[in-house]
């Protein structure tokens, strides 16, 4: 007997732990320019392509720049979203180095969480 498809997609939520919610909440949407998420009419966190980064203020876990857990933000371009961050103030914890055939870098949110962003093509 087979076993039946998980068919698993993607990833639909992931929580992020912060002290300040407001404050996250404009680090995101003003700073970073995202759209915010609502559930039930209230405001949750901000959309991240297909998936919600949700800000909890609840959860046993504090904002960390160490794995908690490590989120990756796929980019076209490594090296200019990085300038991008530089310019609107953003700390960058990670410059942009290459690791294979990847562009990396990681900056620190509001909260002092470690997000990283990644640009995948070879030629970059």
């Amino acid at each position: 007997m087979t076993a039946p498809e998980l068919k698993l997609a993607s990833i639909k939520v992931l929580a992020l732990a912060v002290t300040d919610f407001d404050r996250a909440m404009r680090f995101y949407t003003d700073t970073l320019s995202l759209h915010p998420a609502e559930e039930d009419g209230k405001p949750v966190g901000v959309h991240l392509g297909h998936t919600i980064l949700m800000l909890k203020t609840d959860l046993p876990a504090q904002p960390s720049a160490t794995l908690n857990p490590r989120v990756t933000i796929l980019t076209d371009d490594a090296r200019g979203t990085e300038l991008v961050l530089r310019q609107r103030g953003v700390t960058i914890a990670d410059a942009v180095e290459r690791y294979g055939g990847a562009l990396v870098g990681s900056f620190l949110d509001s909260e002092g969480n470690k997000l990283w962003f990644c640009s995948g093509s070879a030629s970059d």
